[in-house]
């Protein structure tokens, strides 16, 4: 099967300057903003120039179709679905999410003009607020559709400025009433095979441009809040002082000790301090930590040690989110390799996706890799050559065309 490499790479420069900083190099897409309708309006767009009926669900992602899912769904055979998310955490690289979005459409563009005709519909989706870095909360997309996430918490959650996301879909058009599962859509999800950017160095080491993922570890995330009083930098003896900066940097110190200890990883990467003021004592600090690891008790552990830490400092510690250990179905996986070959590496990884969710709600799913050379990413670093991209979209064509035959 050749590939023709314009479709995607047309795709690839149309979205590169959308929300990109031109100091560092690094994107700011984040939920419910001018750069998430930006991409949102070039999604819909190609998806029209393409033929493909476009919907959105009831908490606004997008799904095109080639086909007639619903009709399917009748005939006992529902959509095969590929995709990713288009948005990104703050400063992030251009291939996490992206790539998977503009390989799916360019895969759509490949078996067309090899005259295929699946037997099941076809959906593309984009995810909105995979990253969950503007509302805390990583694949609110998927969570609330899935019902993993309340659409009264979703609603209610809070961005840095204190925007809820009820007031940003509503600044965005869009009526926050209407978030809540929705199993319309999710029923016509007979499998879902996500293309992504590898988020490490495992194909680098093992010298592949493509692997079939095997499972996502247990991860999570939690918000800490230390308490304070808030005072003059200069006048306020240190005795006096109630300092919440204090708690917060203990606290993280203590995470990476404690994390290291059982085999994990706990990462704050997002602070919040008030007043914020350079000569003022911070009144209060709340930071957030990601923490994950290949064996779900020893990360509960690690957050429990945490959390003993944190509250002798008067904090209050509340959980954000947590998922599981989730497992990629099987035999789908098993299907992949027949399709690539049993030369194709088989990797875990210790980054969220949407895929998750959807395995964990019980659809079939599975993941591949495109690799990434510089082994880094949620950094404006983070990169795939333009072959192995191609050697993605001709993976990810193949995988369709034999489930969809």
């Amino acid at each position: 099967m050749s590939i023709d490499t314009s479709d995607f790479d047309a795709m690839w420069s149309a979205i590169g300057p959308i929300g990109r900083d031109k100091s560092s190099g690094g994107y700011h897409r984040f939920a419910w903003t001018r750069e998430d309708h930006d991409l949102r309006e070039w999604f819909a767009g190609e998806c029209a120039k393409r033929g493909l009926d476009l919907t959105t669900d009831r908490m606004g992602n997008q799904w095109a179709w080639w086909g007639d899912p619903d009709a399917a769904l009748a005939a006992g055979r529902p959509g095969l679905v590929i995709g990713s998310h288009l948005d990104s955490v703050p400063d992030g690289g251009a291939f996490d999410g992206p790539l998977g979005v503009v390989s799916s459409l360019a895969v759509i563009d490949l078996l067309r003009a090899e005259d295929f005709q699946p037997s099941r519909p076809i959906g593309v989706v984009n995810f909105v607020d995979e990253e969950g870095a503007r509302f805390g909360i990583a694949c609110a997309g998927s969570r609330v559709i899935t019902g993993v996430l309340d659409a009264d918490r979703a609603r209610s959650l809070t961005d840095v400025d204190g925007v809820t996301m009820a007031e940003a879909l509503r600044a965005a058009g869009r009526d926050p009433e209407q978030l809540g599962p929705d199993e319309e859509t999710t029923r016509r999800i007979g499998a879902f095979v996500e293309l992504h950017v590898e988020q490490g160095r495992g194909l680098v080491d093992l010298g592949q441009p493509v692997a079939i993922a095997t499972d996502i570890w247990p991860h999570g995330r939690w918000r800490f809040d230390f308490p304070g009083q808030a005072n003059h930098a200069g006048t306020t003896r240190l005795a006096d002082r109630q300092d919440a900066m204090l708690g917060y940097a203990d606290t993280v110190l203590a995470a990476r000790s404690v994390a290291e200890q059982r085999g994990c990883v706990a990462t704050v990467g997002k602070v919040h301090v008030e007043p914020g003021g350079v000569n003022a004592i911070p009144s209060h600090v709340t930071g957030w930590l990601d923490a994950r690891g290949p064996v779900e008790d020893e990360v509960r552990h690690t957050i429990d040690d945490l959390t003993t830490r944190a509250q002798q400092h008067g904090a209050t510690v509340r959980e954000e989110s947590w998922t599981p250990t989730t497992r990629f179905d099987e035999e789908l996986a098993g299907r992949l390799t027949g399709v690539l070959g049993d030369d194709v590496p088989l990797l875990g990884t210790g980054a969220g996706h949407d895929a998750g969710i959807l395995a964990t709600h019980g659809v079939p799913t599975a993941m591949l890799f495109v690799r990434n050379p510089t082994g880094i990413s949620h950094s404006p670093e983070e990169f795939a050559e333009r072959d192995d991209c191609h050697a993605g979209v001709e993976a990810l064509a193949r995988v369709v065309e034999d489930l969809a035959r």
